[in-house]
């Protein structure tokens, strides 16, 4: 008989022979015949094909690729922005995330249980020692007695229930080890766009200043005609106003590069003070990140996540515990055996030599347990079918971010342009009506609403890049960072047996 989904068990004549001989009676050769039965029936055990669950992947995106960088500088892409501090801050946040000291406890966790798993594959030596000393009849002598001996047991893992423990346990450290190098990309994704934030942050300050100015400068102006009876007093509140509500936009925005640095300093531990100092040798500067191409298919782009390696560690390892599941519902076989030195002295006579047992080979035949085998098993098929529907899901999940992130790009990329124009064209205007102020040309109400003008398409620019900044980080994300999976399984080297 073959195994569902794996390979027949397969046993030498010679040690079913060794194992008759030593036994040598019918009755123990009865019990060898059960025996036989039970390893002919290691093949019938119900194993949990692993199989791929991934559905249909596209053969080619179907949004705009970008067309510069290389997809193998990841591992450097944050050293490329010319910006020495965010690369610190990016470390420094990494050393002390929470979210990565709990991952990497998960991994540490993995590895102790992978340890565990495999060691039940193999026999189990124990040493023991004794010694005594009496008599236990009043007409013997005296006696002493000690002894030394190593004691084996060995559960035979005859249905594979051990081994599909051993590979569930090294499926799980995959995943383990995979979602530290997740959680540790996400913490540096963060750390960047909060920098991002804060730089744009400073620029807006900036044209709020600007922008405040403006608005005082006319309420000043308007208040004075109003005094002068040439503007009425509903004009003079009405710019009062506007300048008021351009000081409080200000306030919010100061405050909220002080919440982006506060942020930061939580993220990195970083020491306030000395945060901000370093923070003003470029302040109002955003980064420049490296483009980076997407040039794979998304099959091969996806295989570079780590999440997505992660969920398909997932499926081995619960396709491994439901064949465990199914194999805990047969028979069994444990063998224990022993050998050390007995030394006992009575009477003046002492004898001394070694002892020795083999056996008994013990089978345990599960009966009656209410159904909770039964009952495990059918909830470990039910967690290995959830696992490939999460799997799956991962992956179209995956497919959408990188989708997401090219489409943000090519958005970003056709606004450059247009939000480019219109700065050129706002400035060239303002400069045109200050021309004209300083000649009497114009008023002083055309030359602050043009300085406005100005100030709002400037601003637009800067939150396009900033848009375009976050976009490369998202995309920097949905194709895995820097890691993949051949760096992940050569650093994993140094802790496999």
């Amino acid at each position: 008989m073959s195994a569902r989904g794996g390979a027949p068990a397969t046993f030498s004549r010679h040690g079913l022979a060794s194992i008759s001989a030593m036994n040598g009676s019918a009755s123990k050769q009865k019990s060898l015949a059960g025996l036989a039965s039970l390893l002919l029936l290691a093949g019938c055990a119900s194993r949990v094909p692993a199989r791929d669950p991934s559905h249909d992947v596209p053969d080619e995106w179907h949004a705009q690729l970008p067309h510069h960088g290389q997809l193998s500088d990841l591992s450097l892409w944050w050293s490329q922005f010319n910006d020495p501090l965010l690369s610190r801050l990016i470390e420094a946040g990494q050393r002390v995330s929470p979210t990565l000291a709990e991952a990497t406890a998960r991994v540490g966790d993995a590895r102790a249980n992978r340890t565990a798993q495999r060691a039940q594959l193999l026999p189990l030596l124990d040493a023991g020692s004794s010694g005594s000393r009496g008599r236990s009849d009043l007409a013997q002598p005296l006696a002493t007695t000690s002894s030394a001996s190593v004691n084996v047991s060995w559960e035979i893992d005859l249905f594979g229930a051990n081994r599909a423990g051993a590979s569930a346990a090294q499926a799980n450290l995959e995943s383990s080890r995979a979602r530290w190098h997740e959680a540790r990309i996400l913490v540096a994704a963060e750390i960047a766009r909060t920098y991002t934030e804060l730089r744009l942050c400073e620029v807006l300050i900036d044209q709020a200043e600007r922008e405040v100015e403006s608005y005082e400068q006319t309420a000043h102006v308007v208040n004075l005609l109003a005094r002068a009876g040439f503007e009425t007093n509903a004009a003079a509140d009405q710019a009062g106003a506007g300048a008021a509500q351009s000081r409080s936009a200000l306030i919010e925005q100061r405050a909220g590069c002080d919440l982006l640095v506060k942020s930061l300093v939580s993220l990195t531990s970083e020491d306030e003070t000395l945060l901000r100092r370093d923070l003003r040798a470029n302040e109002a500067t955003l980064p420049v990140p490296v483009e980076l191409t997407v040039v794979a298919v998304p099959a091969d782009a996806l295989a570079q996540r780590p999440d997505v390696f992660a969920a398909a560690r997932d499926v081995e390892m619960a396709s491994a515990e439901a064949s465990r599941a199914e194999a805990q519902r047969w028979p069994r076989i444990t063998l224990a055996g022993s050998i050390g030195n007995l030394r006992m002295q009575s009477g003046g006579v002492t004898t001394d030599g070694r002892v020795w047992s083999v056996g008994p080979v013990a089978v345990t035949m599960p009966l009656f347990d209410g159904g909770a085998r039964k009952a495990n098993a059918s909830a470990a098929h039910t967690r290995y079918e959830a696992s490939t529907v999460i799997y799956s899901a991962r992956l179209r999940e995956a497919i959408r971010e990188v989708e997401s992130a090219l489409v943000l790009l090519e958005s970003t990329a056709n606004r450059d342009s247009n939000v480019a124009i219109a700065a050129k064209g706002f400035a060239s205007s303002y400069a045109a009506v200050d021309e004209r102020y300083k000649n009497g040309g114009a008023s002083l109400f055309e030359l602050e609403e043009a300085r406005r003008n100005m100030i709002a398409a400037e601003r637009a620019v800067v939150s396009l890049h900033r848009d375009r900044i976050v976009a490369w980080i998202d995309l920097y994300l949905a194709v895995g960072g820097d890691w993949s999976p051949d760096s992940m399984q050569a650093s994993a080297k140094v802790d496999r047996p």
